[in-house]
């Protein structure tokens, strides 16, 4: 700590507070009396992780410290985001962070809304005037007066000089050339590398196939970009057009089925389903409506604009992050020639595909991969709730124990979501527009930070330039103000389609995946039920055996008796043939269940049907199956020359469905339970059906507001302190100032009669004693004064210090806050809720009779 005395008479006190508060993330900012030199810095080989964004700046003067700025990859799994107004600078930072990642063996995933990333491959190592010349601006070389030539080489002359002030070199240019493979798709457009993003619903494989969530999430992020495509603004969970078009999608993925779009617009007019929830299919969703559906998707799959999104590579994560080779790439998906909505499509798509690819890696603390999305404004904002919003929160949320780091870049932060804001672990801001933009930056760094001290953050961002940046990490205490380094790539703007083409010259001709539609020639789709074996053998015509009858056997009036239709969707599903002449008997339930607990909150009811094939002889839980059914899976009308295989259960005693419906009331009774969540310390309970993470996300939210509400409670509590305090020091200050005007009154005086008083001293006598004892008095009068003004420094400085321990006080408790509701909002525990019998009524017991084998 800096003596106070040292600096109680110099004016640099109040410099030194606001220095103290600024520091670095690797050393602690001292005052640097050396000279200060300009030149080259040198860089040396770059250590694994580490980025080399630019150079320190002194906050006083804005000058380079000669202190570079290198900061850990690691620190993008907590994600980033990079603000700053047009001319910034935020596109060149966004272009050195790129590139130092992919120098650190980092693969970089570049979503470029505006087409500003595709300078990323104007890397030229050479540095020469030809290289840079099909990419200058030919008009600004008219307004210099310089041939195109002249202008590119001195272009490239300024490339090098900014480069080597730096300590960069074309070797670097080089390695980064040879570090990563670099690519430019163009969904719907064949301009750069066409990319398959429709044309192919290949089935989740490996670990993802296997987690429900992981698949309907990716179906939900498929089916709301879809919907959104054609003009349909459907919710998930409210629209029937995306409970129709996300059930049908699962039934086939959790077969292990791909799709293709022809054949999901087919299955939208005949699904697979007999129930949508605990209706049926053609009460939730009429026929008139599948077709309507069925025939706007059509018209969007028959539109001539629309072949280019079904031509190109398949989109696969693992194909966007790394090469055939093995080496990382840098994948940019220019979406500029895109329409709003086919840009929501696209990123939706490819950000859901990341996330079941994320899901499907072990954990890390390593930056695994890195997301960069190019101007952000519109697919997270505050209010609305864009296709694109719930991927782009979920990567923010989950992401970081897997390694996938996210850094959203944008000009307008009063159109960014506060939850995509507070996610955010690394800031980066730049020079911004309006008061408004920088009262919401102020708000979110003091937030995420717990800084008290609000005039820091107003006055480090509101006097940045061009290419200035005020460095802010949640992990790592105080900011660092700095200068981006010269980008190795020519930072030329945005690139059209005709430059994307000429950029991907051989690479056009290696994209690969076409549509591979399941339809037949005129259009059909095959639509087998999965399971159900088409019996392509005659069926034997032999005599009635003795373990058969030509008739079936009696049953009780009460027990209806059905026989299995063959269209049915599950009959594959218990090892019944799809047709045959040799039955036996199966019993099919359905039954009414409520779960209610006053507690939870929980009044919860549905319907459970299942089936035993073949019909136990007595009840057995085991035999039973979960089943989908409704009353178009039976028919009345037994097979052609059917036997029935007799033995077994007692089917013509009412006794056997009575006490096959007692035992499985009872079963259900003792089995049959709904899991929810509970939060015992926000006192909340999830819904039925809602997941673990939907459930934490509210958690997080109450615990948000709770703590809101208890750091407001802290800050008027210590409010008055604070200031009592500050009115303290301005008192003392203001005693400061009083004294200074009196000590200086006192030596003018002590000096004016000085003069008087040698004279005296020649007159000698009484007059002389009078004059010598005046001026002893006046000394000692002015020493009285001079110590005062020493309290009263001291005072202002014992009240400085106290109130930088009140902040300092205030910013920890906030924490403090912070940390507990924190980890109030993630206790959570599972609560299992039962059924009384009063609650279970068996309303089916149906005897069906189903093919088997000879």
């Amino acid at each position: 700590m800096i003596d106070k005395k040292i600096c109680q008479y110099e004016s640099v006190w109040p410099q030194w507070l606001s220095v103290l508060r600024l520091g670095t993330f690797r050393t602690e900012f001292r005052r640097d009396t050396r000279p200060r030199t300009k030149g080259v810095v040198g860089v040396g080989e770059p250590k694994a992780g580490d980025l080399f964004l630019g150079g320190q700046l002194d906050p006083s003067n804005r000058e380079r410290t000669g202190t570079e700025v290198h900061y850990g990859s690691r620190r993008f799994t907590t994600h980033g985001v990079i603000v700053g107004m047009t001319g910034s600078g935020k596109t060149g930072l966004g272009i050195v962070l790129l590139e130092e990642a992919l120098l650190s063996g980092v693969p970089v995933l570049i979503l470029d809304p505006k087409g500003d990333m595709g300078n990323l491959l104007l890397n030229f190592p050479e540095l020469r005037g030809q290289d840079f010349q099909p990419w200058v601006d030919e008009g600004e070389a008219r307004r210099k007066g310089q041939s195109i030539e002249e202008f590119a080489a001195a272009t490239a002359q300024m490339w090098r000089d900014g480069l080597s002030s730096w300590g960069i070199e074309g070797d670097r240019l080089r390695r980064l050339k040879e570090a990563a493979e670099f690519t430019i798709y163009t969904p719907g457009s064949t301009a750069g590398v066409p990319l398959n993003v429709v044309g192919s619903l290949a089935a989740p494989k490996g670990d993802a196939a296997a987690d429900p969530e992981v698949i309907r999430d990716e179906i939900e992020g498929f089916v709301t970009s879809l919907l959104s495509l054609a003009g349909i603004e459907a919710d998930p969970i409210t629209s029937p057009e995306h409970v129709l078009l996300a059930s049908i999608v699962e039934h086939a993925w959790t077969r292990g089925e791909d799709l293709t779009l022809a054949t999901l617009i087919a299955r939208v007019q005949e699904p697979p389903l007999r129930k949508l929830g605990v209706f049926d299919l053609d009460t939730f969703v009429p026929p008139a409506e599948r077709r309507k559906l069925a025939l706007r998707l059509n018209g969007l799959m028959a539109s001539p604009s629309f072949a280019s999104w079904l031509e190109g590579e398949p989109l696969e994560a693992e194909r966007l992050l790394r090469s055939s080779d093995g080496r990382p790439k840098a994948s940019v998906l220019y979406l500029a020639h895109l329409s709003e909505q086919e840009r929501q499509f696209v990123v939706t798509l490819v950000l859901s595909k990341m996330i079941t690819w994320m899901r499907g890696q072990p954990g890390t603390s390593d930056l695994r991969a890195l997301i960069y999305m190019d101007e952000v404004f519109g697919f997270v904002p505050p209010t609305a709730a864009p296709p694109s919003k719930k991927p782009i929160l979920t990567i923010l949320k989950q992401a970081r124990a897997h390694g996938l780091g996210l850094v959203l870049s944008t000009q307008n932060p009063v159109d960014l979501d506060y939850k995509a804001m507070s996610n955010a672990g690394t800031w980066m801001v730049g020079r911004l527009q309006t008061e408004r933009d920088k009262a919401r930056i102020k708000e979110a760094l003091e937030s995420a930070t717990g800084a008290t001290d609000t005039g820091l953050y107003d006055r480090l961002i509101g006097g940045l330039g061009k290419r200035e940046f005020l460095l802010q990490s949640t992990k790592a205490g105080d900011p660092t103000l700095f200068t981006t380094r010269w980008a190795m790539s020519y930072l030329r703007g945005a690139i059209t389609r005709t430059e994307v083409s000429r950029l991907m010259e051989g690479q056009l001709g290696a994209s690969d995946g076409s549509l591979a539609a399941s339809a037949g020639g005129d259009g059909s789709v095959s639509s087998t039920s999965p399971g159900l074996e088409e019996d392509t053998a005659p069926n034997p015509e032999s005599a009635v055996r003795s373990d058969e009858s030509p008739v079936p056997p009696a049953v009780p009036d009460s027990v209806p008796m059905r026989y299995l239709h063959p269209s049915a969707t599950w009959a594959g599903d218990i090892g019944v043939r799809a047709s045959g002449n040799r039955l036996r008997p199966g019993l099919a339930v359905r039954v009414a269940l409520r779960f209610d607990d006053r507690t939870s909150g929980v009044d919860h009811e549905e319907e459970w049907e299942a089936v035993a094939f073949p019909a136990p002889d007595r009840f057995d839980p085991e035999a039973l199956k979960t089943v989908d059914y409704d009353d178009r899976d039976w028919t009345d009308v037994a097979p052609d020359g059917a036997r029935y295989v007799i033995g077994g259960p007692d089917l013509d005693r009412a006794a056997f469905f009575r006490d096959f419906a007692k035992e499985l009331k009872e079963h259900l009774y003792r089995a049959r339970e709904v899991t929810v969540y509970r939060n015992p310390h926000l006192k909340l309970y999830s819904r039925v059906g809602e997941s673990r993470d939907d459930f934490l996300e509210r958690c997080d939210r109450a615990a948000e507001d709770r703590s809101d509400e208890e750091v407001a409670k802290l800050k008027k509590k210590l409010k008055t302190r604070i200031e009592r305090v500050e009115d303290q020091r301005a008192a003392a200050e203001a005693r400061v100032r009083e004294l200074e005007v009196d000590v200086s009154g006192r030596r003018q005086t002590e000096f004016a009669s000085a003069a008087g008083d040698l004279l005296s001293m020649f007159v000698g006598g009484r007059r002389r004693s009078r004059s010598l004892s005046g001026f002893a008095n006046r000394r000692a009068q002015t020493r009285r004064s001079q110590e005062r003004l020493a309290t009263a420094e001291e005072k202002v400085a014992d009240r400085t210090l106290e109130l930088d321990e009140l902040e300092d006080q205030v910013g920890e408790e906030i924490q403090a806050v912070t940390r507990e509701w924190e980890d109030a909002a993630r206790d959570i525990e599972p609560l299992e809720i039962g059924l009384e019998k009063s609650d279970i009524h068996v309303e089916d017991v149906v005897l069906f009779w189903a093919p088997v084998s000879e």
